[in-house]
């Protein structure tokens, strides 16, 4: 596969694999998604890759999944249709970098917006600019229970998760660290180099032990229920973006910005 959306860079063992669409806020396409999915199987079967970054070019990490797109495809489907595409496309991209059987870690700046979120907390570990923010409005801004994968309860708590989407807002890359969500933050302009040299030290332990030991740490959280709360879940977004509130909500707003060829980085 060309890549047009995202830019795919070997550096010895470590791959690079960012968001390339500076100018839309790295909003995810439909081919930025595909192209992010040919991606990581080209890493999962690339046996020099040991570690994968997932990162943004420019300023942000990602607005979340872009709204153009997407409602356009809304247009075309029906509710059948869009269950399917969306388990495949958004909750399976986000399931197929969680089972990625290499490390993957996140490097975050700017902007890491309902779709980038789960892209982000997806990863095996997030490191943050200082200047990062994670958000996930989709609650406020289209009516819908969050965004196809609710990794937030698992990623912050519950409770940290619920002031998080029942408000709307956001939370700084700092208090993404106190609350257990970001390993590290540090300055925008070591960022690159400071992922990069964690990627690397993890790139030297023996990568079949390491693939055998992201097994049993992904086993522990599946056993708590992780995937099947996740799959749960992705129901009850289905039908909450199915319903007359959420479709009022669009109609209101949400088909005006797109015509006026915005994206307001929700999810939808």
């Amino acid at each position: 596969m060309e890549y047009n959306d995202i830019t795919y860079e070997k550096t010895g063992a470590v791959l690079r694999v960012c968001h390339n669409r500076p100018d839309k806020g790295n909003a995810q396409s439909t081919r930025l998604l595909a192209e992010l999915d040919d991606a990581l199987a080209r890493a999962k079967a690339d046996s020099e890759v040991h570690v994968v970054i997932i990162g943004g070019q420019g300023k942000h990490f990602s607005a979340g999944h872009d709204l153009a797109d997407g409602m356009k495809l809304r247009g075309d489907y029906t509710v059948e249709q869009h269950w399917h595409w969306e388990q495949e496309h958004f909750l399976g991209n986000a399931m197929r970098i969680w089972d990625l059987p290499k490390p993957t870690i996140a490097e975050v700046s700017g902007a890491c917006i309902a779709g980038g979120f789960m892209v982000a907390n997806s990863c095996d570990i997030v490191i943050a600019s200082d200047d990062a923010y994670f958000s996930d409005p989709v609650l406020h801004s289209m009516g819908a229970a969050a965004v196809e994968a609710l990794l937030h309860p698992w990623v912050l708590n519950t409770r940290k998760a619920k002031e998080l989407l029942f408000t709307g807002g956001k939370i700084s890359a700092e208090e993404g660290k106190e609350w257990g969500m970001v390993n590290h933050v540090v300055p925008r302009a070591d960022l690159e180099d400071f992922t990069m040299k964690m990627a690397q030290q993890i790139a030297k332990a023996p990568p079949h032990a390491t693939a055998m030991l992201k097994r049993s740490l992904n086993r522990t959280a599946d056993i708590q229920g992780y995937r099947n709360s996740l799959n749960a879940h992705f129901d009850t977004h289905t039908v909450s973006s199915s319903t007359k509130e959420f479709w009022d909500i669009v109609n209101q707003g949400v088909a005006a910005m797109v015509a006026g060829g915005k994206n307001s980085g929700s999810d939808k």
